[in-house]
């Protein structure tokens, strides 16, 4: 039985799929490539993040060019960000779960705290943990530190989130994950992992 809900922030509980298209739009533009679409990202997007890049150049990345792109890509995020709001169930959702609720993000911690308190949603979680270190790696390690800190068996643990990324570290510490669909990964590859694969987070709650 669930005692404990841990969500992901980018894609699942914070809509924010057209601030990551822009950004990602404007660190290639000095490539030459045509503007990609939602679905046209979702096509290419997968964890670590440098995988997605390498996909959309048709080649490895270079010495230092992660690290430019990477720097891009957040400089033109947290401008875009701006104009993005919370999933349309998000707030009903957290305040409909009785049990208890934690946020991992692979967002930098030092921007995802400000941003979670500035939609008075930061009462809801006994705790947020974002990335410290290097972003877009994959979510296991980060997963497990999250867990071994709210001291909560990873078998009444439910995780919910919009990438295979998430159903991959749930699987890592022992818990079950819901898959939602508003996120950056296409259904079908939610759906591939064998994990439930929701529309909307009030559904996903009924997994619980």
């Amino acid at each position: 039985m669930t005692q404990h809900i841990v969500w992901d922030w980018n894609g699942t509980l914070f809509h924010d799929i057209d601030a990551v298209v822009g950004a990602t739009n404007e660190v290639f533009k000095p490539y030459g490539m045509a503007m990609m679409t939602a679905e046209g990202f979702r096509a290419v997007y997968t964890r670590p993040i440098w995988l997605a890049y390498e996909r959309l150049l048709g080649r490895p990345l270079r010495e230092g060019e992660w690290e430019a792109l990477d720097k891009g890509f957040h400089d033109n995020y947290f401008r875009l960000m701006a104009a993005c709001g919370l999933a349309a169930d998000a707030e009903l959702s957290l305040r409909t779960w009785t049990g208890t609720q934690s946020l991992c993000s692979m967002a930098p911690h030092d921007h995802l705290v400000p941003t979670i308190t500035s939609f008075g949603i930061d009462t809801h979680f006994t705790r947020v943990d974002g990335l410290t270190g290097t972003t877009g790696g994959e979510k296991a390690e980060h997963m497990a530190t999250h867990i071994a800190a709210i001291e909560v068996d990873p078998a009444e643990i439910l995780v919910i989130g919009d990438s295979v990324d998430d159903g991959v570290a749930a699987t890592y510490v022992g818990a079950r994950a819901v898959l939602y669909t508003g996120g950056m990964t296409p259904r079908s590859e939610l759906e591939s992992t064998g994990w439930p694969v929701v529309d909307t987070l009030t559904e996903a709650l009924k997994h619980a």
